[in-house]
């Protein structure tokens, strides 16, 4: 069957699905658009949701909310600030590695401080037979009143904390810091009970004689 110009025309206009749809499309009202949420405003379930996912962008909120925490917390395990950012580089690829292992059943940062004390006690596992330092002349007790952390400035302890042995250092942190008990600690460093409190001690009585006597730098 022949057809003229204008039935070609009509067949081919009225054939052409994509215009069609196009048509179709526009008399449709627009899809919602989700506002982009500010990172400060995400819950720790979006995020670590979002991590999961493979989004890259979701791995720098999780890290840019928690990287500063943590660093201050690296910072009084290791001597030097560079040993601290060793540790939380370790920290956080192993935060990343076993996010799916999170079971939400506590706070996401006290999850992710866990893993960086792991990662401290392991690179003071790897250094423990390569430092030495001298402890100083200090008393062997303490006396007068208890000793207390609150009458100091946070900077002038980081220092004091990060002069100290490093097994004295350790100790100290996760026992007054941290909270853990010395039959855990001594566990986690593989020394006993009673040798943690005495390096705690001896932690004390040595900060405290650097805090008394002004004295810095002699280790």
């Amino acid at each position: 069957m022949a057809l003229g110009a204008g039935g070609l025309r009509s067949l081919l206009v009225g054939g052409n699905s994509s215009e069609s749809a196009a048509s179709a499309a526009s008399s449709l009202p627009p899809a919602p658009v989700r506002p982009l949420v500010p990172p400060a405003q995400l819950t720790e379930a979006e995020i670590i949701d979002g991590c999961l996912a493979g989004s890259r962008l979701m791995q720098k909120h999780l890290y840019d909310r928690f990287a500063a925490r943590m660093m201050a917390v690296c910072l009084r395990y290791a001597q030097t600030t560079f040993e601290a950012e060793d540790v939380l580089q370790e920290g956080f690829v192993t935060v990343f590695t076993n996010l799916s292992k999170f079971r939400r059943e506590c706070p996401l940062e006290f999850w992710i401080r866990r893993i960086m004390i792991n990662a401290a006690l392991r690179q003071h596992r790897r250094n423990s037979g390569l430092v030495a330092m001298s402890e100083g002349e200090y008393p062997e007790n303490l006396a007068g009143e208890e000793f207390t952390l609150a009458n100091y400035a946070f900077e002038e302890l980081l220092t004091l904390v990060q002069e100290l042995a490093p097994r004295y250092r350790m100790v100290f942190n996760l026992f007054a810091i941290e909270g853990y008990g010395h039959k855990e600690i001594g566990e986690l460093m593989g020394i006993s009970e009673g040798t943690s409190k005495s390096q705690y001690s001896r932690a004390r009585v040595i900060l405290q004689s650097k805090l008394e006597r002004g004295l810095h730098g002699l280790g």
